[in-house]
């Protein structure tokens, strides 16, 4: 049975609406993960002095922590504190690091305003997500990392691809739909 002109406007208009918020929220997802990592990079010498006032001296929270993980926050520690004090223009580049972030979440608020006519920033997230796990993988290697971090630092690259996945999908489905008018 055929669906009448008018209902299938209707559903028509219905599905691009839920698309559209869809978009938003995924979108809005996106640009709060790159901001909220970029923010993470900047008072790292302050989150050292946190993380060391809650795990306490040992860096194992009580001995709640595995050795492997206290030992490497010690190490995380005694780095950033000599950093610090040795180097603290070594920081800078974390600085740098916040505002590449903050940059490519600016570039998503045009994806956020027109989701189909910028559709290629969900691609852009895409690829920039499946380097992620690549980058950690070879750089984590190249500097010591210890492979449990690694696998931390890939998580991000995991958790940034879905929502781009969906987006882009919907992106597509909603520029059938408009272009069915």
């Amino acid at each position: 049975m055929a669906l009448h002109p008018l209902e299938h406007s209707r559903n028509r208009t219905a599905r691009l609406a839920a698309l559209r918020r869809r978009l938003r929220n995924g979108t809005s997802f996106l640009i709060f993960g790159l901001v909220f990592s970029g923010a993470t990079a900047i008072p790292i010498p302050t989150q050292m002095t946190l993380a060391s006032r809650i795990l306490g001296p040992e860096m194992s929270a009580g001995g709640m922590l595995p050795d492997f993980m206290a030992q490497w926050a010690r190490q995380l520690r005694d780095g950033i504190q000599a950093t610090q004090e040795m180097a603290p223009f070594m920081f800078y580049g974390t600085d740098w690091l916040a505002f590449g972030h903050f940059v490519i979440a600016g570039a998503f608020i045009g994806v956020l305003l027109d989701p189909i006519r910028n559709r290629w920033l969900y691609t852009f997230g895409m690829a920039a997500c499946v380097a992620v796990p690549v980058w950690a993988a070879a750089f984590g290697s190249i500097r010591d990392i210890p492979w449990w971090w690694r696998l931390v630092d890939a998580s991000f690259g995991f958790i940034g691809f879905i929502p781009a996945y969906l987006c882009d999908r919907w992106a597509s489905e909603a520029e059938q739909l408009e272009s069915q008018k």
